[in-house]
């Protein structure tokens, strides 16, 4: 696999120079400054590549080229939008760039109620609290008709984890699940989500399937022209929120995807902890499933709280968790020795090792919540030894 590393830009208090230290082969970046809809200026594109040379990579993964709100509703600019979204294509692939990563998650991208949660030896990790995230939109965002979509016990349990919360904790929680992707400009108050939430009235599971269908139709075609691949990352966590659906958190989401717009552009961005938090995902299986069409990876681990979904979670070690991560590389690398063996140009799959603990200095560094220096630099040396071991000759996955 290609060892990749997210860097968020200039911004990041993780150098690219560091990513080099750790072991990265190659960065994954995005324009995170430009308007959602907008297109990618050249020269913006120009400077956060040079930017990434300078410190001793190559911008290799675009993670991500957003997609509007517009797009995924069908409203307003969305045929704009859309242009945008090809002409960005066109443009890093210009400039060299052959993977693009995207996600069709309806208002709220990754979800999380706690950004620095003290996780065992006063590590920090992210997590999602089930009834934390009920209490919220039961008693602070206040969603009309919310209780409809959660079981009589959930939301009493949700109504006293609420009264026990202090108002700080009430505000955090807010912050935290409208906080939008790290590294970007997005973000919503109270007022702001439900505005958000609104817009979606009226499109359920099978309207936003079609709408990624028609999105994906429209940009595949100019993705194949220009030799780039894009792929679809999963919800995160994946299963409904706040009464939006969510529709590529299974197997069966994704075999729609790619049958609908049958193309070896049209791909996945594999991640093993979004898809990782629902119990009845295999993700081995997935692998085997989907290997032709998988483009880029994220190799991160959570450890679900609770059999059900959806569950309560929390981002655990990359070794550690409810993943077999041995499994999952595996499979990934007699993937990789298949498109040698084909003459795939694509042979070597990027990977990046998603988020990681804060541990050691990154407790007082303040990088981006998710994203330390020493928990990914940890979790990159794990999963490239279990990668080193089953490439050795006596495995045969080289």
């Amino acid at each position: 696999m290609r060892h990749t590393w997210r860097w968020f830009g200039p911004v990041d208090r993780v150098s690219v120079r560091d990513a080099a230290q750790a072991g990265a082969h190659g960065i994954v970046s995005a324009l995170h400054h430009i308007p959602t809809g907008d297109v990618w200026p050249v020269e913006e594109i120009e400077k956060r590549q040079q930017e990434v040379r300078d410190g001793g990579l190559e911008w290799e993964v675009v993670e991500s080229v957003p997609v509007s709100e517009s797009i995924k509703t069908q409203t307003g600019p969305w045929r704009e939008h859309v242009a945008n979204w090809q002409e960005t294509l066109r443009r890093l692939a210009a400039a060299g760039i052959r993977t693009v990563c995207y996600n069709f998650m309806p208002v709220l991208d990754w979800t999380r109620t706690d950004l620095r949660w003290t996780a065992r030896h006063g590590a920090k990790a992210m997590r999602f609290d089930r009834i934390d995230f009920v209490a919220f939109d039961l008693h602070l965002l206040q969603r009309p008709g919310a209780a409809e979509d959660y079981d009589i016990a959930t939301c009493e349990a949700a109504g006293r984890r609420f009264r026990d919360m202090t108002e700080e904790r009430r505000l955090a929680l807010s912050r935290n699940i409208g906080a939008g992707l790290p590294g970007s400009a997005d973000g919503y108050s109270l007022p702001q989500l439900r505005a958000h939430l609104e817009t979606y009235a009226g499109i359920g599971r099978d309207r936003l399937q079609r709408h990624l269908v028609d999105f994906l139709a429209e940009v595949t075609p100019v993705a194949e022209r220009v030799g780039i691949n894009i792929c679809a990352h999963p919800d995160d966590p994946p299963w409904p929120l706040l009464g939006l659906p969510r529709i590529l958190s299974s197997a069966e989401d994704y075999a729609f995807m790619l049958r609908e717009v049958d193309s070896p552009a049209n791909g996945v961005t594999f991640c093993t902890g979004s898809l990782g938090a629902r119990a009845a995902n295999d993700l081995p299986a997935m692998v085997r499933q989907f290997a032709p069409r998988i483009h880029f990876i994220h190799l991160r681990n959570v450890r679900r709280e609770e059999e059900r979904t959806p569950c309560s979670f929390y981002e655990d070690e990359h070794l550690e968790g409810d993943t077999d991560m041995v499994a999952v590389i595996a499979e990934l690398l007699t993937e990789e020795k298949r498109r040698r063996a084909a003459g795939r140009v694509d042979h070597q799959i990027p990977m990046r090792p998603d988020h990681g603990q804060e541990i050691l200095d990154d407790l007082t560094r303040g990088a981006q919540p998710g994203y330390p220096a020493i928990g990914r630099l940890k979790g990159l040396a794990e999963l490239r030894g279990i990668e080193r071991a089953l490439s050795h000759a006596t495995h045969g996955l080289r």
